[in-house]
């Protein structure tokens, strides 16, 4: 699927250089270390998180919000 899309993309010229992304399976997954985790809720007057990550997620509510009342009517 992953591969198909980046075809898609490719043959449309979306970017002026092909992705060369390369799709291949998982061959491992390590956990993060507790410290990682919950990082925006435990830090949230971080400077990332204040100037990058929390706009960017008051923008996704925003759109979800706009796509559930469209969906509701």
């Amino acid at each position: 699927m992953a591969e198909a899309y980046i075809d898609q993309l490719n043959k449309a010229k979306v970017f002026d250089q092909p992705i060369v992304t390369e799709v291949v399976p998982l061959e491992a997954f390590y956990q993060a270390e507790t410290y990682h985790q919950d990082y925006a809720a435990r830090n949230p007057l971080n400077p990332y998180i204040v100037f990058n990550a929390q706009p960017k997620v008051r923008k996704l509510r925003a759109y979800q919000q706009a796509r559930e009342k469209i969906r509701n009517r």
